[in-house]
């Protein structure tokens, strides 16, 4: 159990004893100072104000009920009645040796197995990945580790762009180049040039784009020939996207590609189903849904198209058989959005839509995980110096090559292959957690001398301190697991602060994915890296006092070191044994 949550528990039933109102918080967070404790609850100002009563003494009252024993060693109460709780030594060292011999350090599953898709990346087929696309990428998959890692059932949905107009266009220009040709050009993976090339080829030659239009109609009703040649080109961009996927160390695989495609046999079902719940309206010629609370600019109703004028469908219709399958098909529990935030009213009508019509019952979460863009110095969309979006196969190439001069200067001894896998730990972890650190909801600057310092809340920094660990350990010739039974002595404040720093690794997790927000977990493993320095300064551990001690911080140590391997991974980010 969580240090915080046993807190509530134990301040909860205090309060209710002392006849405060069921439904009162008891407001526990951590101390800011180690001088106020390890905890604060401070939920005895808020019920004091609601039943208009004095709050120390109402806090006195709490304490008087409150049940500690074994666990506390000082409670006290502090300024207009903050409740200060420190746990005792004896305490902090059995939890800690229960979290070491525990497979998942400490923390807890999920109290119930839920079905949860989550919906990421996304990329268009016969376009190269940019780094638009690293955001959803990585936030997604952080999710997904963590989700599976408590318990969950994890389904990983890859929602290409793999249908609608263009590929009439595309299609014709790859017949217009040959076939061979055409496959040339997508293996070396410049899609967005072949991509550019038949726009441009659509905008200035009419009767190139009557064949495309006329390719389209050919695509949709099933043609033979016209699938072929799109498979061909689905498949060359699939290819592409794996290469990208295996370079950037994420779970996602050519089996969780859902492309667009995949729902074209529900699209009528969509608009037959609307139909029959009463919720289609025309609209200048449009089969559409007005949802309840939107407005447009002029305070007008806000449509959501189904069908457009020439009876095309929408790319809502396509989203809302998205809900259909992932609800009625999959089961899902959760449906998780990790899109940008401009989408933000376009989910919202689809969800507000899908409840409407009846296919997603009520126990059934449908959230946008939505976040910021990624912006150069100039506070603009991260441009290359050619003045394109940065591709983002580039980015991780150049972030490796920013690495391996790192690692060359700092550890020039390490044999040359060993040198190169180190910096592609490091250059992988460094674009990845330049942007898991950041509060998801915000833009932030991409700024190279920052996310690969080895000082400061960067990957490096959280990586280095991991193999600093492995190399006391080498130095000591102490085999890891000698010490996980060891029950450590806390007689130095900083192994005290390291141990309650260690056993917050579950309150990390879940207030993670409580809203599901990775930069959470990125600041806990800064904080327990910060911590971990520091007791490093300050407890020796190859001059300890005694064996019995160097044994003892060996063993923080240890679980230190295994946490951090633990919490990077769940970002996606490996942990080099040497740097």
């Amino acid at each position: 159990m969580r240090l915080k949550d046993l807190l509530t528990q134990r301040f909860s039933a205090a309060m209710i004893a002392s006849g405060i109102p069921e439904d009162c918080s008891p407001m526990l967070a951590l101390s800011g100072k180690p001088q106020f404790g390890d905890y604060q609850a401070n939920g005895a100002m808020g019920a004091a104000k609601r039943m208009k009563e004095n709050p120390r003494e109402l806090a006195t009252q709490i304490i008087g009920k409150l049940n500690l024993e074994g666990i506390a060693d000082k409670l006290e109460i502090a300024g207009p009645g903050f409740i200060n709780v420190t746990f005792s030594n004896e305490f902090l060292a059995s939890e800690l040796v229960a979290a070491a011999a525990d497979s998942r350090l400490g923390v807890r599953n999920a109290p119930a197995k839920l079905k949860v898709v989550v919906d990421y990346s996304a990329p268009n087929v016969a376009k190269e990945m940019h780094v638009g696309h690293l955001r959803s990428t990585v936030i997604g998959d952080a999710l997904v580790r963590m989700l599976e890692f408590v318990g969950h059932s994890v389904v990983r949905e890859n929602h290409i762009g793999d249908w609608g107009t263009p590929f009439g266009m595309l299609i014709e220009h790859l017949i217009d180049l040959g076939e061979t040709e055409a496959a040339n050009e997508l293996s070396v993976g410049d899609l967005d040039s072949f991509y550019r090339q038949a726009r441009a080829k659509f905008d200035s030659n009419d009767e190139f784009k009557e064949r495309a239009r006329a390719r389209v109609v050919l695509l949709q009703s099933g043609d033979d020939e016209t699938l072929r040649m799109w498979k061909l080109l689905v498949g060359e961009s699939t290819r592409y996207f794996d290469k990208v996927y295996r370079t950037l160390g994420v779970l996602l695989t050519a089996d969780d590609l859902m492309g667009e495609s995949a729902y074209n046999p529900l699209l009528a079902q969509v608009v037959d189903r609307l139909r029959a719940s009463g919720l289609i309206e025309l609209s200048d010629g449009a089969e559409v849904v007005f949802p309840e609370g939107f407005l447009n600019r002029e305070n007008d109703p806000l449509p959501l198209i189904i069908r457009k004028t020439d009876g095309g469908y929408n790319y809502a219709t396509s989203d809302l058989a998205c809900v259909i399958d992932r609800v009625e098909r999959i089961g899902a529990n959760v449906v998780l959005y990790v899109v940008g935030s401009p989408q933000a009213q376009h989910l919202e009508m689809v969800a507000v839509v899908s409840r409407k019509a009846g296919w997603v019952p009520e126990s059934t979460e449908l959230t946008h995980v939505a976040f910021g863009n990624v912006l150069g110095a100039d506070r603009k969309i991260l441009k290359s110096r050619s003045g394109e979006v940065v591709k983002l196969d580039a980015l991780l190439t150049e972030s490796v090559e920013r690495a391996a001069d790192a690692v060359k200067e700092k550890n020039a001894e390490l044999p040359a292959a060993q040198q190169a896998e180190v910096a592609r730990q490091i250059g992988i972890g460094a674009v990845k957690y330049a942007d898991l650190s950041t509060d998801r909801i915000k833009d932030y600057v991409f700024d190279w001398e920052r996310m690969l310092a080895f000082e400061g809340n960067t990957s490096p920094y959280l990586q280095y301190a991991h193999a600093r660990i492995c190399s006391i350990f080498r130095r000591t010739g102490v085999d890891r697991a000698a010490v996980r039974g060891i029950t450590p002595t806390l007689g130095h404040s900083a192994e005290r602060a390291l141990t309650v720093r260690l056993l917050q690794f579950d309150t990390a997790v879940w207030d993670t994915l409580d809203k599901y927000s990775p930069h959470r977990l990125c600041t806990y493993l800064y904080e327990l890296a910060s911590e971990f320095s520091s007791f490093y300064e300050h407890c020796p551990i190859l001059r300890a006092d005694s064996e019995e001690q160097k044994m003892s911080r060996l063993a923080l140590c240890d679980f230190t070191a295994r946490v951090m391997e633990r919490g990077l991974a769940l970002l996606g980010i490996e942990s080099p044994e040497q740097m």
